[in-house]
């Protein structure tokens, strides 16, 4: 099975799924999102393959400058693409994504839905 990863290699849990998928002999598609930022309409499809709203994916810890002090709620789910689109560090990882389906891997162990 093919597994399309966004990764971010400075990541340990993003790490720990990589080596996971390669243990177990996946093919892995990795996007290193940070270097390779997904554009507006990559974003809203791996959001409606994870059936989720920006808000799910929102990485909030070290962020806070860059959502102007608002809590997530606080924005919109048009907002708040914008802002991952133009700072992608805003977006949670690892994100898992296969035929199955896709998957925001916290903890770890939901890898195993997609697989």
């Amino acid at each position: 099975m093919t597994v399309t990863l966004w990764h971010n290699p400075k990541c340990s849990t993003s790490r720990r799924v990589l080596a996971d998928l390669q243990a177990a002999g996946h093919a892995v598609q990795v996007v290193e999102y940070l270097k390779t930022p997904p554009d507006r309409a990559a974003l809203a499809d791996m959001l409606a393959a994870l059936k989720a709203r920006p808000a799910d994916i929102l990485r909030r810890r070290g962020n806070d400058d860059l959502l102007a002090g608002e809590p997530a709620g606080g924005y919109g789910d048009d907002a708040l693409l914008d802002l991952m689109v133009e700072h992608p560090i805003l977006i949670e990882r690892p994100i898992a994504r296969t035929s199955k389906g896709a998957v925001l891997c916290r903890p770890v162990e939901r890898l195993a839905q997609v697989l």
